[in-house]
């Protein structure tokens, strides 16, 4: 009775020491990225001579980590601007709200080195359309998929060095006859995290 009743208690004590790890890690994980964005520009505009310019943006990202391998990452900036260009000529401006809500699988079992891929949906706005002095448009509202690899390095605990990879697809429809602008950037991005 004494042998049963002593394997029980290390039972629990074993248990409840891995349910307290596993709690004072917290599910949050906010990081800062410094994102360059280097635009695809097909589609019929594109073929067109139409295109907007590549740039660096600054990018935040909140994850929730629902396992230590299944997250949910929203991906948000504020509104970007962009020259627009005929064949490499400016001929107006647009900003873009590209907000973005991935699935991620993160690898586990690997130390400070947290590989991960993520698939989801991405919403992007375009505003403040100038171009040609407004005799052209374009359509304001697109939705499309995004995929994603990239992994973080643990410095501690709670701060991490992140390496990100995106493929989006986004498009707008330019007005006067010249067609879809599939913009479908890759991003890459490097930045810290912080686990809260």
């Amino acid at each position: 009775m004494k042998k049963t009743l002593l394997a029980v208690a290390a039972i629990c004590a074993l248990t409840s020491g891995a349910a307290f790890a596993q709690q004072a890690e917290s599910p949050w994980l906010v990081r800062l990225r410094a994102v360059h964005i280097d635009s695809d520009n097909g589609g019929a505009a594109g073929r067109a001579g139409v295109s907007i310019n590549d740039k660096w943006i600054p990018e935040v990202d909140v994850s929730y980590f629902f396992t230590p391998n299944f997250a949910a990452e929203l991906i948000l900036t504020y509104p970007q601007k962009h020259d627009v260009r005929l064949n490499g000529g400016k001929i107006g401006s647009l900003k873009h709200l590209p907000p973005t809500l991935l699935a991620q699988y993160h690898f586990t079992g690997l130390g400070a080195f947290k590989p991960y891929v993520g698939a989801g949906i991405n919403y992007t706005r375009f505003s403040s359309v100038n171009i040609l002095d407004g005799a052209l448009t374009v359509k304001k509202n697109s939705w499309g998929p995004a995929l994603q690899v990239g992994f973080d390095y643990a410095l501690d605990k709670n701060w991490s060095l992140n390496f990100d990879v995106k493929k989006v697809y986004m498009d707008t429809t330019v007005s006067g006859g010249i067609g879809k602008l599939k913009v479908d950037p890759v991003l890459v991005g490097v930045g810290v995290g912080y686990r809260f």
